[in-house]
């Protein structure tokens, strides 16, 4: 079985629900994510090379030494995970900050020059640095693409495309104001307070972060700074902040350098920053896809934290120990459909789902998570949903019929299979073309029928 390191050992049923908020003093924790933490770092390293690539990073040794200080020196305090995080300064004028996933930091000269302080500085990257921690930006993609990512990483993983590229198909790209960079008010919240508690225990004075937050947000209107786009205000920022400090340990704030004024007059001669690169993408030439071959009567065991089965010995198994989550096809099996999207074309698809509310029953969270794949591939219609209830393993399921465009050519047919656990919403997602299904039956309903439930 090849593995891929997913990071939920289930899907968390926060997912879909929505979660009180967070009380100030409580430990903050990161939370739904399809990724594993090296899947973070992988995708981060490549995304910032791409960075580097189209951006003006700043030669002067001394600035970066003094932004890399500082990160450093928050980067190593309790609570930030174990991220191999690297801090960068950019020649850009606009007042902005990002970090991407697994820890490559990046803050631009514009925002050196407006803070008015080095705990202000401090602030931001500690902001970042919690992003990071809470992996906000992965956590972002994976609830935006529940049904999909399974099948993107599984692709990723035999080598078809790199991580970043295979999200790229997603529609999930690299820059501000993408998914991966833009925080809903809740992470937000989450950053300042992780964000605070890292100032504090490197020395600095958390309400810094705040007082900063606020000179951005007063200048609000159709020129504010690019930082509050994908960064939008939880609301009263000092409030929560220092509601956040009541639970800190209090301490004496010394950890400034004394090198700041120095630090934003050499930003200050900076040469003007050069135009940003633009990479020239190239689209790749469309190859007529191969069918897989026929599968091996000869079945092998898969088996995950929560259930198992068996599937052909010459297909593959995309998955981990410690996931929910089953992706099973020959490698031609994983393809881009009409819309350039990777998605499985032959093969199954095994996971879990959460109805968006509590209480639903069996029917309306199919009902809901045939909604879910229509918005991933339009072209997916509802054949047939078969009359009454199926049992698997002993418990009550609900079979459901699905046609859409295969990426074969013609028609394929897809087999749904949702059931009702008391951990959530199994499903069995079986797809192949049309004109090869009937032979595919012995195999779907053979797999279907070996499934365990663990527990």
């Amino acid at each position: 079985m090849m593995r891929l390191r997913y990071s939920t050992a289930v899907l968390m049923a926060c997912l879909l629900i929505a979660c009180a908020t967070r009380q100030p003093g409580t430990p903050v924790t990161p939370g739904f994510n399809l990724f594993s933490q090296s899947q973070d770092i992988e995708l981060g390293s490549e995304a910032a090379a791409q960075v580097r690539r189209q951006s003006d990073v700043v030669q002067d040794s001394r600035l970066q030494a003094y932004i890399s200080n500082i990160g450093t020196r928050l980067a190593s305090q309790p609570g930030t995970g174990n991220f191999p995080y690297q801090f960068t300064l950019l020649n850009d004028n606009s007042i902005n900050a990002f970090a991407l996933p697994g820890g490559p930091v990046f803050v631009n000269t514009g925002l050196l020059k407006a803070t008015q302080n080095e705990a202000q500085l401090a602030g931001v990257l500690a902001h970042e640095i919690a992003h990071v921690a809470l992996r906000h930006g992965t956590s972002q993609v994976s609830k935006a693409n529940v049904v999909q990512i399974p099948a993107v990483l599984a692709s990723a993983a035999i080598g078809q495309q790199t991580l970043l590229g295979q999200l790229a198909q997603v529609g999930i790209n690299v820059g501000v104001g993408s998914l991966l960079l833009s925080y809903s008010r809740e992470a937000e919240r989450e950053a300042d307070a992780l964000g605070a508690r890292l100032m504090a225990q490197a020395g600095y004075n958390p309400v810094e972060m705040a007082r900063f937050f606020e000179i951005l947000e007063a200048q609000g209107g159709r020129r504010a700074p690019e930082f509050l786009s994908s960064h939008p205000s939880p609301g009263n920022r000092l409030r929560l902040i220092q509601q956040e400090i009541r639970f800190i340990p209090q301490r004496q704030y010394t950890a400034d350098t004394g090198q700041f004024k120095q630090m934003q007059q050499l930003a200050a001669q900076l040469p003007p920053p050069n135009p940003q690169r633009r990479l020239q993408s190239r689209a790749a030439p469309r190859v007529s896809p191969t069918r897989p071959g026929t599968p091996s009567a000869d079945f092998q065991h898969v088996q995950t934290s929560r259930y198992e089965l068996v599937y052909p010995s010459n297909w593959k198994a995309f998955a981990d120990a410690e996931s929910a989550m089953l992706a099973v096809a020959p490698p031609e099996g994983l393809l881009p459909n009409q819309q350039g999207l990777t998605t499985l074309a032959y093969g199954a698809i095994v996971n879990y789902y959460f109805p968006r509310r509590k209480g639903v029953d069996l029917e309306g969270a199919t009902n809901e998570l045939v909604a879910r794949l229509s918005a991933a591939n339009p072209a997916i219609r509802i054949a047939t949903r078969q009359p009454g209830k199926i049992t698997v393993d002993g418990c009550s399921a609900i079979v459901t019929h699905l046609s859409s465009s295969s990426p074969y050519g013609g028609i394929e047919r897809d087999v749904l299979v949702t059931v009702e656990r008391p951990e959530g919403v199994f499903y069995f997602l079986f797809a192949a073309p049309e004109d090869g299904f009937d032979s595919l039956q012995p195999v779907y309903e053979k797999m279907l029928t070996s499934i365990r439930f663990r527990g």
